[in-house]
């Protein structure tokens, strides 16, 4: 076992020549890290799953050596599958739970822990140490091709699932690795297109959730990302692993690379990327001949490996060979995570759930139904070891009366589609309700391949447009990596977004529909109405190798709440067989000061007939704030089961952080309003009961000024007129009351203070003496 003490390490480190520590800091093959035989240093096994272990068996028990290793993983990442698991190669079956675009649907923060807990038995039972996951980059925009794999557009979410999965992962021994930092947003020119963020966006929206993520669950190691930032690339951005990750949020794990994402091997370790991955000679060559030049300080070289070294120290610690997988329980956890997150969009006039004891028909429409697609494609694609159909668990709860039947379609294009439209349509019509699996085209998602597209398959809008003209009852089920345009949306009778909904997604939809699970996943991202509507959509996706974020801080539901639009669902709508009324909400605070927070507490009442789950949104809103923010922002989240007539009281704790804005001419978190609303809701857009909070802002900082500010910033500055009466008295030889009327002549000016000055005085005093003045008054 490898147990070093904090001072082993640091001999082990001082033992070493220069190439065991380049060695060491850079991976062996594609998924191990080096071992020093000499010293006694084993090797660790990493692999991908952010929502399954994909154990290939080809690239990790063949040995480090496989020359067709790299081309393995390259065709595993440029895959264009159907997301069924016919795509694996020898790759051994794990559970495929929902992935992160359904999981994040559930805001279950105890369904998120059990699954890392559930990922961490297979680890340990396959012999890997560290998971390459959870992804928490945040969904900006629904076209990105790895947007399945996230959680959320909105950081409070994505930290808050990711720290429940990671600590479900670590408290089991296995060590995860947060991704993908920071602003890997696209997947088009990914490894070269800059994410041009400015600094108060980064720090409020799209690092918010990994520095939430990152102080709730301590991971092992975070992962830089592939794209350059702000020019920068992000494995070798100083500002961001050191300033940001290590000193102001004092992570001290590991700093992995993305795989080959690093450009110049000196300047990644130097900023921060301790552990290269993976292999590659010649930039373990590169790093050598840095080493040897002094280009890289001797101590930055010695921290990485002792970093290396206490990383390994961490994944050997956990070991637990011998657990078993447990995979017939993971499957029955997959499928409760599903039916937990499936969102309900529409139901009109309770046309869910359906009866199963009811004479008649029921027609299952679509591929999907038989074949489901479960998850999106690239390096996350995990083997599942079963799946569940979701005809065969529909047709098993049907009663004697109820006849059920299938009839493909597929998304495919065929050149009679036509024909197959008007035979469905046909026998729709002998049918009592109508169930169409739909789904976006197949080729338009995945790692590697930001889609172009929020439409269905061409075909599939065709098909539910004409099964709704027919007037039968008409439920449509959504596979997808994130939101579609839905053009037929008035015309149908319900609607069901499954997302990628993993391998028990077909017992958790069947669930859903004969009304077993009482749906309760709630959107976590917004849904827009056509692709235009995007945020930042007129400058997606950047030209030139840069990618500007235009839309600032108004990310997701802030953008729409700020342009008074209305999605086709706002963040946090989801749908229930049964209603909530929120009740008695109350703070325990008066007004809000600097360095305080405050405590609500409301009570939520089942007024319904079946049992069910709400989750509880609250809002934060300011009123006049210092600087433009967003209407209102998402702060925290509680869900809670109640039974038909039952009532509970919830409390959230607001801090103070949740009422602060990044201020960057101060560099600092500022409070600053005038007063706050805080809003209990059912979503963004649907605000149940509200409070409004005085709030006592913080001194404002004092501009700084210069001698040709603008007069009235100038005068802003409270102690710029008494500083300018003194230094007139002084230098002219006037009266206090002269000088305060020669500068009441310069006020009103829209010129430059000294330009203007100058009219009256003219060169009597010299702007380099106002420049004097000023900056005094700006040390001070």
């Amino acid at each position: 076992m490898f147990q070093p003490s904090d001072a082993d390490i640091r001999t082990l480190v001082d033992q070493m020549t220069v190439t065991e520590k380049v060695e060491l800091l850079s991976g062996r093959g594609l998924w191990k890290t080096a071992s020093i035989s000499r010293l006694d240093v084993p090797s660790i096994v990493m692999t991908d799953g952010a929502y399954g272990v994909r154990y290939s068996t080809t690239q990790i028990d063949a040995g480090d050596n496989d020359e067709d290793s790299l081309r393995a993983f390259l065709d595993l990442v440029g895959q264009q599958g159907d997301g069924s698991g016919g795509m694996f190669g020898a790759t051994r079956p794990a559970t495929c739970f929902p992935n992160g675009n359904l999981l994040g649907c559930s805001w279950d923060i105890d369904l998120a822990y059990r699954m890392g807990a559930a990922l961490a038995a297979e680890c340990q039972d396959f012999g890997v140490h560290l998971l390459l996951g959870p992804g928490i980059n945040i969904r900006r925009t629904p076209l990105a091709g790895r947007a399945y794999e996230y959680y959320s557009e909105d950081p409070v979410i994505s930290g808050d699932m990711a720290s429940a999965v990671i600590c479900g992962l670590q408290d089991n021994g296995v060590g995860a690795s947060l991704k993908h930092f920071a602003c890997n947003n696209s997947e088009i020119e990914r490894t070269t297109t800059s994410s041009d963020v400015d600094e108060r966006a980064l720090r409020e929206v799209y690092l918010a959730g990994f520095e939430r993520a990152i102080e709730k669950s301590a991971p092992w190691t975070v992962m830089s990302a592939y794209n350059p930032l702000n020019g920068i690339q992000a494995a070798e951005h100083h500002w961001l692993l050191r300033t940001v990750l290590r000193e102001e949020w004092g992570f001290d794990g590991l700093v992995v690379s993305d795989w080959h994402a690093i450009k110049d091997r000196g300047a990644a370790l130097d900023a921060g990327t301790e552990l290269d991955m993976p292999e590659s000679k010649p930039r373990k060559a590169r790093l050598h001949a840095s080493i040897n030049a002094g280009d890289v300080a001797p101590e930055v070289i010695d921290a990485a490996c002792a970093r290396v070294l206490a990383f390994v120290r961490k994944c050997k610690l956990g070991e637990r060979r011998g657990t078993p997988a447990g995979l017939e329980a993971h499957h029955a956890l997959a499928r409760d995570i599903a039916a937990e997150s499936i969102v309900l969009l529409r139901n009109q006039d309770q046309a869910l759930p359906l009866d199963p004891d009811r004479a008649g028909e029921l027609l299952i429409v679509g591929d999907g139904a038989v074949t489901p697609v479960i998850q999106g494609s690239g390096s996350a694609t995990t083997n599942p070891y079963r799946v569940d159909s979701p005809f065969v668990r529909i047709a098993a709860r049907a009663g004697d009366s109820l006849k059920v039947r299938h009839l493909p379609f597929s998304p495919v294009a065929q050149p009679d589609v036509t024909a197959s439209i008007e035979v469905i349509v046909e026998a729709a019509e002998r049918a009592d309700v109508v169930v169409v699996f739909a789904e976006n085209e197949k080729s338009r998602h995945g790692e590697g391949n930001d889609r172009d597209t929020l439409k269905l398959a061409a075909s599939h809008d065709a098909l539910i447009t004409a099964l709704a003209a027919t007037g039968r009852k008409l439920v449509v089920v959504l596979s997808m990596p994130d939101t579609v345009e839905m053009p037929w949306i008035g015309n149908v009778d319900a609607v069901l977004a499954s997302f990628y909904a993993g391998q028990g997604g077909g017992e958790a939809l069947a669930r859903i529909l004969f009304g077993e699970q009482n749906p309760c996943g709630k959107l976590s991202a917004s849904m827009p109405v056509r692709m235009q509507d995007i945020p930042g959509w007129h400058t997606y996706p950047g030209e030139h190798g840069r990618h500007v974020y235009s839309e600032g801080i108004f990310v997701g539901y802030r953008f729409y709440d700020l342009k008074a639009m209305t999605p086709a669902f706002p963040f946090g709508h989801g749908l229930s067989y049964t209603t909530f009324a929120y009740e008695d909400l109350r703070l325990d605070t008066q007004e809000i000061t600097p360095g305080a927070g405050c405590t609500a507490a409301l009570t939520i009442r089942n007024t319904g007939t079946v049992a069910g789950k709400e989750i509880v949104q609250l809002y934060v809103r300011p009123i006049k704030p210092g600087l433009k923010r967003p209407v209102r922002e998402l702060k925290c989240f509680t869900k809670l089961h109640l039974a038909p007539g039952e009532a509970k009281t919830v409390t959230l704790g607001l801090a103070q952080r949740d009422f602060q804005y990044f201020d960057t001419s101060r560099s600092a978190w500022v409070l600053d309003a005038e007063a706050f609303v805080i809003e209990a809701a059912a979503s963004s857009r649907d605000i149940r009961l509200s409070i409004t909070l005085p709030c006592r802002s913080e001194a404002a900082a004092l501009p700084t000024i210069s001698a040709n500010s603008p007069t009235a910033l100038v005068f802003a500055h409270p102690n710029a007129e008494a500083a300018l009466v003194r230094f007139f008295v002084s230098r002219l030889s006037i009266s206090a009351a002269e000088a305060m009327a020669l500068l009441a002549k310069t006020k009103g000016s829209f010129l430059g203070f000294y330009d203007t000055l100058s009219w009256y005085v003219g060169d009597c005093v010299k702007e380099a003496d106002i420049a004097e003045v000023f900056s005094e008054l700006n040390q001070h």
